[in-house]
């Protein structure tokens, strides 16, 4: 069994294959957390310790027991009003400003199946196992579910939470967080991942001290800055040795990660909805739904924890027809032309996409209203048959009449003020009442909290694709949301949480709507790149920024918490447009292969040397593609630190590996490179396809190889293994 209770010992044990969690309801019926760690049969409550501690205060039930304090014990779900002045996870304020919560335990219930939340993205997994555990609060009529989804085949833990009114009076939520995890002893680091717009994830290491270390977003969406994904590691955790811990928050929109040690050295992790502009309602009978969190432990390093959660990507939070399946090599028009094209135009693009072996062309932005020009028309999801000469469908007709499949660009969650949508509705947009709109990019942001705007923008974006046969759509979101008001809504603290509800509904209604779509989520790159987007769109553009080499250092950021197979990923032109840098195609294909692989250039202005690197390069891909997506991944450099950017990937019975490294510097006379491969079967012996040479598994990972150094900059190397029988 996955969960197990002891009912002597009241402890609950949560086992995946290599894992356990637990945890224990305790003489007063608070529920404290025991462990998370390797797996154990062993009852781990003999840790909790007691002692009096100055200043840290006893519940009434406690007595005389000065012993007893929420103040120190480790806990599941701390709240605010029970003398616990750490970090905590859930406050509750009462309509007359109190905030004085009190959860017991009060039932349980396991059963098979992982649990799903209405109107949210979470994992599935019909063979997993859920456990409710159900707090209450007497005085004020509260009852709090917490629910943990294990998996087992991946190692992983999700939990949420759900809060139900059942007594009389409204009661706000100011706080509501996922995910608790009390750590009462030991040293940690938090590794996380900043950025801005153009360079998403960049990795940062830094020591958990005394006081409170956070991540977050207050921009409506999980941000370019920083990602809903933390790591806590043990100083001495590197990528194959050592214990860490990932948290991975299922929600798009603002988050909180927070982690503090206190004042006895021990660490707390919380993790959940931003604080920020969020207060809650809750009249009698109603209940709300925290987003999910997912949790993973090992005991072997950050690389067995990254493929933890890729496997968990793959197989548990992904959906539908393309969850598996190799994608198509596809070529976008944005960096071809921009906004400045015809259907003619598009169709050349398809000719020349179908001589090179590309299987999709994707029509980028302007298609639509009298867009010519990111200023306009947002809103209007009108075919511009004028521009494009014909209609979408006879331009689809075209396009597929070439031998490659079709796909466009769509903004759902935005407004123009110059569009019909506007001026017919302005009170559709989110703006403060008497208060200029704060602009970005020049548009504004559909009211999602209101239903009746994601029902029409459904039915026009719904009317387009039923117009032609689209194979790809890209859903962007462009700019950050900062006017927070709803017409449609009385208590403004709901906006930002049933916004992102608005979100999930319109990407549900269309995902099942049009089902042979593959779709790819963006939010100008890689500003939503997290797992509430990959539960509906497979891949995401991973960032606007496709220079190759600062693409090696957003994509290493990203593998941490996401599989390759998430990870939209171009070849573009050079001099590249967002650094200038002039880099090799063949540097730029061995970069761009490290995720859903395509190309976002003007393919008639190649020369036939270039063309025919294309051609190899797409065969190539083809031939390495069910390796790249399904692989087990590992990080063989760090390119923040070393003058090369390294990663492989292994198949399942580690028969195949595929090592590619590029070089970031180039220096006179520089010392010869060895790489350490990882992943191999040390007992076995791997040929190098191109060359022929063999070489002992165990040598390659424990020696490692030499990388030949040459003249230019950015040299790429990319060398495929393969078993000797």
């Amino acid at each position: 069994m996955a969960i197990v209770f002891d009912e002597e010992r009241q402890v609950f044990s949560l086992h995946t294959e290599n894992t356990t969690y637990q945890m224990k309801v305790d003489g007063y019926h608070y529920l404290l957390h025991l462990y998370y760690g390797k797996k154990t049969a062993a009852s781990m409550d003999y840790m909790i310790t007691y002692f009096d501690r100055g200043f840290s205060g006893n519940p009434y039930d406690a007595g005389a027991d000065r012993t007893y304090s929420l103040d120190v014990l480790p806990q599941e779900f701390p709240v605010l009003g029970t003398g616990d002045y750490r970090n905590v996870a859930c406050k509750v304020r009462e309509e007359n400003g109190c905030y004085g919560c009190d959860l017991r335990y009060r039932r349980h219930e396991i059963r098979e199946g992982k649990y799903s939340i209405p109107g949210l993205p979470s994992a599935h997994s019909s063979k997993g196992q859920t456990l409710e555990i159900v707090l209450g609060d007497e005085r004020l009529g509260l009852e709090v579910t917490l629910l943990y989804g294990v998996m087992e085949d991946c190692d992983m833990i999700a939990r949420s939470v759900r809060v139900e009114n059942c007594g009389k009076e409204k009661v706000y939520l100011e706080k509501i967080s996922s995910a608790c995890l009390d750590f009462i002893y030991g040293q940690y680091d938090m590794l996380t991942f900043y950025g801005r717009h153009a360079m998403e994830r960049n990795f940062q290491r830094t020591r958990v001290s005394h006081g409170r270390q956070s991540v977050g977003s207050i921009r409506g969406s999980s941000s370019h800055q920083y990602n809903p994904f933390v790591i806590l590691a043990r100083p001495d955790a590197t990528e194959r040795q050592g214990e860490c811990y990932g948290f991975s928050f299922v929600y798009s929109g603002n988050f909180s990660g927070e982690v503090e040690m206190d004042q006895f050295d021990q660490t707390r992790f919380v993790m959940g909805i931003s604080q920020e502009q969020f207060s809650y309602p809750l009249e009698e009978g109603e209940s709300f739904h925290a987003p999910e969190v997912l949790l993973s432990y090992s005991a072997e390093g950050l690389g067995r924890l990254s493929n933890q959660f890729h496997r968990c990507v793959r197989d548990h939070v992904c959906r539908g027809k393309y969850k598996n399946q190799v994608r198509p090599v596809l070529v976008n028009s944005w960096e071809a032309c921009y906004f400045d094209f015809d259907g003619d135009a598009i169709v050349r693009l398809a000719e020349q996409a179908a001589d090179l072996g590309i299987e999709l062309v994707v029509l980028d932005d302007g298609w639509f209203g009298r867009r010519n020009d990111d200023n306009t028309s947002l809103g209007d999801w009108q075919v511009n048959e004028e521009k494009l000469g014909c209609s979408l469908g006879e331009l689809s007709r075209r396009i597929h009449d070439q031998g490659v499949d079709f796909g466009i660009w769509i903004e759902p969650e935005m407004v123009s003020e110059d569009s019909d949508l506007y001026r017919e509705h302005p009170d559709w947009a989110m703006q403060i009442p008497c208060k200029e709109p704060v602009r970005a990019r020049n548009q504004l942001v559909l009211d999602f909290a209101n239903p009746v705007v994601v029902q029409h923008i459904f039915e026009k974006i719904s009317a387009v694709l039923r117009q032609g046969e689209i194979n790809y759509v890209k859903w962007d979101m462009n700019r950050n949301l900062a006017d927070v008001f709803s017409a449609n809504v009385e208590e403004q603290g709901k906006v930002l949480y049933d916004y992102m509800l608005g979100v999930y509904r319109l990407l549900d209604q269309l995902t099942g709507e049009f089902p042979d779509i593959l779709w790819e989520g963006c939010a100008g790159g890689g500003g939503r790149f997290d797992m509430g987007m990959l539960y509906y769109t497979p891949q995401i553009w991973c960032s606007d920024n496709t220079d190759a080499i600062d693409r090696i250092r957003i994509q290493y950021g990203t593998s941490f918490g996401y599989p390759l197979s998430a990870i939209g990923s171009h070849v573009s032109a050079v001099p590249n447009h967002q650094t200038g840098r002039v880099t090799d195609i063949a540097t730029r294909g061995v970069t761009a292969m490290t995720g859903a692989f395509g190309y976002e250039l003007d393919l008639g202005k190649l020369g036939e040397d270039e063309r025919e690197k294309i051609k190899q390069q797409i065969a190539s891909y083809h031939r390495l593609a069910p390796l790249i997506q399904q692989g087990d991944y590992y990080r063989i450099s760090n390119p923040y630190e070393e003058e090369y950017g390294a990663w492989m990937v292994v198949d399942q019975d580690k028969s195949n590996a595929l090592l590619s490294v590029v070089l970031l510097n180039i220096h006179g006379n520089m010392p010869v490179i060895y790489v350490r491969l990882d992943g191999l079967d040390e007992e076995r012996e791997y040929r190098d396809a191109d060359t022929g040479k063999v070489y002992s598994g165990a040598a390659l990972m424990e020696a490692g190889m030499p990388i030949p150094l040459g003249l230019g900059d950015y040299q790429a190397f990319q060398i495929l293994f393969e078993v000797v029988e």
